[in-house]
């Protein structure tokens, strides 16, 4: 189980917010991997070699989240005719994950899996991981919700297309049950253009819950997430593909390798570039006013 104490991030103090230290940064797999193990174990080398702090997948009960009607229905893909193959070929068993916690192991990355059911999430308890994610889409999942929240790790709730009313439950649930959680800002639409982000969110909901906040984007540009970090985000999610053009909803939505290193070494220059905000003269800065005012010298 988490420490809590170990889930508070260093924090420079700035105004008006806080900015962490090390932003933790998870890039989000979900559903990208295409039911292949090898292409899954490609995004979490991706991840690791960009610096990525932790890598997540996307967990079904088929039969569960979809109506049998649904899954009767018609729809070409790579496995078949219908959308039963089509969800069926997405979803990784217990062999697969099996695998893929051996690996992220073996190469030293932290994962974790958002839930869309109750059973998946028992599904998941079997690994003893570090985080929990409650996906926007299942902020009202009643049941769901007291689950995760009764295993007491951290959990980053996104918010995206939710009220403040149905944010205002979960948050007073998750209190309820002394489970460390953090909120995350997000806009559910994938690709979401940069005039609809409202990184202004993030300090709202900081204001308003009284907690720590995340980001998690799904823009096809980097800058938007690097800027959610100087507004004080301790966390920074973002889906991650091989290759934008592969097929798959979130594909569009994902940064391809040379984003996410770009995202990643821009977010650590942060604190670097923030400074102490202290007030002080470098020695190169001395020698240049030696050299720079004449007048000093002539005197």
């Amino acid at each position: 189980m988490t420490d809590k104490k170990s889930i508070a991030p260093d924090f420079i103090q700035t105004d008006p917010w806080p900015i962490p230290r090390h932003v933790l940064i998870i890039a989000e797999i979900g559903i990208n991997h295409n039911g292949d193990l090898n292409i899954a174990k490609q995004l979490i080398d991706m991840a690791k070699l960009a610096g990525c702090d932790a890598v997540k997948f996307q967990k079904r009960t088929i039969n569960i989240v979809y109506t049998k009607e649904l899954l009767e229905s018609p729809r070409e893909s790579p496995w078949g005719s219908t959308q039963r193959a089509q969800k069926e070929g997405l979803e990784f068993g217990k062999n697969q994950y099996d695998e893929l916690d051996s690996y992220c192991r073996q190469v030293g990355v932290d994962w974790f899996a958002s839930a869309w059911d109750v059973p998946s999430q028992h599904f998941l308890g079997q690994y003893n991981l570090k985080y929990n994610k409650i996906a926007s889409a299942m902020l009202t999942h009643r049941e769901l919700l007291q689950v995760v929240a009764e295993e007491k790790r951290l959990t980053f709730i996104s918010v995206g297309m939710s009220t403040y009313e149905e944010i205002d439950e979960v948050v007073n649930l998750f209190r309820k049950y002394d489970c460390p959680f953090i909120l995350m800002h997000t806009v559910s639409e994938y690709p979401a253009d940069e005039s609809t982000l409202n990184l202004r969110m993030i300090n709202e909901l900081r204001q308003r819950y009284n907690c720590q906040v995340g980001y998690s984007g799904h823009e096809a540009s980097v800058s938007p997430s690097v800027v959610a970090a100087i507004l004080g985000a301790s966390v920074i999610e973002r889906h991650i593909t091989l290759d934008r053009s592969m097929y798959g909803s979130d594909q569009a939505a994902s940064l391809e390798k040379p984003g996410l290193e770009s995202l990643v070494g821009q977010i650590r220059k942060i604190p670097i570039i923030l400074g102490s905000g202290v007030k002080s003269i470098s020695v190169s800065e001395e020698k240049n006013a030696a050299k720079l005012r004449y007048w000093r010298s002539a005197s």
